[in-house]
């Protein structure tokens, strides 16, 4: 676990390097939900495995979220895109990632792959919506939502509650999330939130892997992604609402180990850089699914409202 300072704010940061990484081998890089999500999310679940079919990966708190500072402003997407590239520079990396984005952190990677083509090499979105009319509904549903909560926390007297009750955790909890929500522009910035454009969605280049339960309120978003964007692919699991990484992690590493298996490897060299001609090959199987590597030693993170 380190701190980076990046784009005026500190990060908490880990990164989990493979035992032996394949030369051009993916960087991964995990983009979490809002308010009481946190890098734990991905730390328990995909990281790992990720790690040891040999990728590099990287996880962090978005600003606000976990054990990442909570400036009082910075919360819109384009924000979050700017932290992002900064946080990037700041640990020296160059070639483009992979991102991974849950929920609102699919806005986040959606939107980096839109105003930063050059720094991203392929989305997987896990039950994000980032376009159309659906987004925009999703967005206004969410600004509803964390004002009624920011509101209830202000007034209700909860965070006296669970600190009498001695349930140190919950209270924990809900310190954090009335500061986010009280005393930050984070409300604000999710209601004004716009949704991607047509065009900018037909604009992004890199694969798109877009994942989605069944019976989620943004399935639809799935053919929003296949309406518009050239390479997309959209897995659809059967029985499943917006709780795909929780309830479907097995599937879902398998989902995202046989995607990364299909992207090329590209050259690792600094953004906006020419990529020579046939510098990029397919990853094979035996390079990346195959590949039994440890994961290098790491402390785990604090489960912040697990």
């Amino acid at each position: 676990m380190a701190d980076v300072h990046a784009n005026g704010t500190r990060f908490n940061v880990q990164v989990l390097e493979p035992q032996a990484r394949a030369a051009g081998g993916p960087t991964l890089v995990f983009v979490h939900g809002l308010v009481t999500d946190n890098l734990s999310s991905f730390y328990y679940t995909l990281a790992g495995p990720a790690t040891v079919a040999g990728a590099r990966v990287i996880l962090y708190d978005l600003r606000g979220h976990g054990r990442s500072d909570r400036p009082e402003d910075g919360y819109t997407a384009d924000d979050g895109v700017a932290d992002l590239c900064a946080l990037l520079d700041a640990l020296g990396v160059t070639e483009p990632v992979h991102l991974v984005g849950n929920s609102y952190g699919g806005v986040l990677a959606t939107r980096m792959a839109v105003t930063a083509p050059g720094r991203v090499a392929g989305l997987m979105l896990i039950e994000a919506s980032c376009a159309g009319p659906g987004a925009a509904a999703w967005f206004e549903d969410m600004a509803n939502t964390l004002s009624v909560t920011a509101l209830r926390l202000e007034h209700d007297g909860a965070r006296d509650q669970y600190a009498k009750a001695r349930q140190r955790r919950m209270a924990r909890l809900v310190r954090h999330v009335d500061g986010l929500l009280n005393r930050t522009s984070l409300v604000d910035d999710v209601a004004a939130e716009r949704p991607l454009r047509d065009d900018e969605l037909a604009a992004i280049r890199c694969p798109v892997l877009g994942v989605y339960g069944e019976r989620s309120e943004l399935v639809g978003a799935a053919a929003e992604l296949e309406r518009h964007v050239p390479d997309c692919t959209i897995e659809i699991l059967p029985g499943l609402a917006h709780t795909v990484l929780r309830e479907a992690t097995g599937t879902l590493r398998d989902i995202l180990l046989s995607w990364l298996a299909e992207q090329p490897i590209r050259a690792e060299q600094p953004v906006g850089a020419e990529q020579p001609v046939g510098a990029e090959q397919p990853v094979g199987a035996e390079q990346l699914i195959g590949a039994e590597q440890p994961v290098q030693a790491a402390k785990s993170p604090i489960r912040e409202g697990a």
